[in-house]
Formats: structure tokens, sequence, C-alpha cells
């Protein structure tokens, strides 16, 4: 039996929660989510949580036993408290800024990065070099925050560039005058 898997996931207050043929229904007061699940799994309410149970051992339904479970709660999470990421910026001139609902980007280059906020993500910036985004979609938010950071990913001699609040950056030695 999957470790993962067999561990009920708790409805938080506020979402209400339906499982149908092939798919569970999650609302909340930020929106609603249909997640569907496959045939080699079965999705249950069972008081106040969702209990995920696979159908036999073949090998395909206990990958997904896990898998569905921790979509289901990812997705009470994110409409219950919602995820958020953080990007810090690093260098000189570098700045972030929100306009006309786009992420203006300045990092060195000769013209400023344009990223349109898509549908679902909230952004702030705080100071010109911290970008907050929010969302109730873990994957969108995660997805969001590494193309913002493929713009100007965090070189090791000097540091600059955007990278996650949390992340270390390992620094490299630069170059001697000694010869």
């Amino acid at each position: 039996m999957s470790r993962i898997g067999r561990l009920p996931v708790k409805i938080p207050k506020g979402v209400k929660v339906s499982v149908q043929d092939g798919h569970v229904l999650l609302e909340s007061s930020k929106g609603k989510v249909t997640q569907e699940y496959a045939p080699e799994v079965s999705v249950k309410i069972e008081g106040d949580s969702v209990v995920v149970a696979r159908a036999d051992d073949s090998r395909k339904a206990k990958s997904l036993h896990g898998l569905y479970r921790n979509l289901l709660k990812n997705t009470l999470i994110g409409l219950s408290d919602g995820f958020s990421k953080v990007l810090v910026i690093t260098g000189v001139g570098y700045k972030a800024e929100i306009k006309n609902k786009a992420l203006v980007l300045n990092l060195g280059y000769s013209t400023p990065i344009e990223y349109p906020i898509p549908a679902g993500v909230t952004m702030e910036v705080e100071a010109n070099t911290r970008v907050t985004v929010k969302g109730s979609d873990r994957q969108q938010v995660g997805q969001i925050s590494s193309e913002i950071r493929s713009f100007r990913p965090v070189e090791p001699y000097k540091g600059k560039g955007i990278k996650y609040e949390n992340e270390y950056v390992r620094r490299k030695v630069g170059k001697s005058g000694i010869k």
C-alpha cells in the first residue's frame, strides 16, 4: 500500500467537495476546480476527509494512488490558503514593476522585459527587488516563477540575477590579479 496514497486528506473549512463518476468537483470562495482521476483509483468522502483507494495491485494503480491523493491535497490547499513564491532580484539597476497588468523587468538588457500576468495569478512587487507570485494552482505558480527566473538566472561570480527567496547560490572565486 502506498504510504502517501493511504493517508486521508482533510477537507478545510469553506471548501465543498463532491465526487462524480470520473472526477471530483471542489468549490470555495476562491473558485471552482474539477480534478479528474483514472479508473484505476476511486475517491470517496468519509466524514470531513477525502480518501483515495486503488482498485487492484497493478503497477499502474500503485503509481496513480499517491499521485491523485497529492493532486487533491494540493487543490484543497490552493482553494483554502493559496500558494506563493517569492523571487529576489539582485544587481545594480535591476528592478521590477507592475504596469498595465504586466510585470516589467529591467535586467540589464537593452529593452525591458514585459511579462503579462495570467488569469488566476496575482503578483506583488516590494521595493523594486522582490516579486511575489500568488495563486490557487500550485503548478501554475511554480511554472510562472520558473519562467520569470529564466529571464536572468543568478550567475555564480557576482550573484546578479533572479533567484528564489530561499535558494542558495554557490559562489565561485573570480580571477586573481597575481601573475
